[in-house]
């Protein structure tokens, strides 16, 4: 039977979400990637228990992770209920709906949509609440009316205890304040890609409009899907998921000039005593 470290919280920094009560570790995991149909059962528990041992609560989720959509929140709700059922009250789930899901009405920010997503989430993590619920991007096709609306009555019926965005630009994100706020919406935190070698958010004001609204923010892929590692310092390595996949590379603007920034990236960090991906984190 799985004990965690009896020393888990006395080394990982809490920041505060925002203005809003709620505390997140300084780093989370998140499930987007290695959490899959084909990936090994052992080595996911590993690395959520690891990482629980190691003061990270967070465990961060969407509706289409996996392969193949939903498979990482089944496999994450199956080691919650062999391991972590009895820490709940210390861990901090949240998942997104957002992006396509199912062929008819399965994508969006419709009342429809999300409440049925978050109502399988739930079944398949075997979970009565998660912490945070994130509308996965901008839809412009549903009125942001709408979705505040949804958001707030997923809030009211105990489904979620927060609310966030993910993949908002700043003008969107000042709209749906209101909106939130308008609904009584508990709207705490934005979800962005953000890493060195992506600073959308520093030039579209999601990051000025979350600062002065007092929300939080989160990134994913702050290591460009690990491109900023030291495994990558002398080029794509053999068995990595961008080894040989030219496809994947593009989407990840891996090239020639990318790999010499990540070179001297790579060498920077080594002459201030550090790995890639510690300088990258900072």
């Amino acid at each position: 039977m799985y004990e965690p470290s009896e020393t888990r919280y006395e080394t990982m920094p809490y920041n505060r979400c925002g203005k809003s009560g709620l505390r997140l570790p300084a780093l989370s995991v998140g499930l987007w990637q290695n959490f899959g149909v084909n990936n090994d059962y052992d080595t996911m528990k590993e690395i959520i228990l690891t990482a629980f041992d190691h003061g990270v609560t967070h465990f961060d989720l969407a509706n289409n992770y996996g392969p193949e959509p939903g498979r990482a929140e089944i496999n994450f709700g199956r080691i919650f209920k062999e391991n972590l059922r009895p820490y709940r009250d210390q861990l901090i789930i949240s998942t997104k709906a957002g992006y396509e899901m199912w062929p008819y009405g399965g994508r969006g920010g419709s009342r429809k949509y999300l409440t049925a997503s978050l109502d399988q989430s739930l079944q398949r993590m075997g979970l009565e609440y998660v912490d945070i619920f994130y509308h996965h991007c901008m839809t412009p096709d549903t009125p942001l009316k709408e979705t505040a609306l949804c958001l707030a009555d997923l809030v009211r019926r105990g489904k979620t205890l927060y609310v966030g965005m993910s993949n908002y630009d700043g003008k969107t994100m000042h709209r749906m304040y209101h909106k939130c706020d308008d609904v009584q919406a508990p709207f705490v935190i934005n979800q962005n890609r953000y890493s060195i070698f992506d600073r959308t958010v520093e030039k579209n004001k999601l990051l000025k409009e979350a600062r002065d609204k007092g929300k939080g923010v989160i990134c994913f892929s702050p290591l460009a899907q690990g491109q900023l590692s030291d495994k990558y310092a002398k080029g794509i390595p053999e068995g990595a998921r961008l080894f040989g996949n030219d496809k994947l590379q593009a989407h990840v603007g891996y090239a020639q000039h990318r790999a010499q920034q990540i070179e001297k990236l790579y060498q920077l960090a080594k002459d201030r005593g550090e790995t890639l991906s510690q300088l990258a984190i900072q």
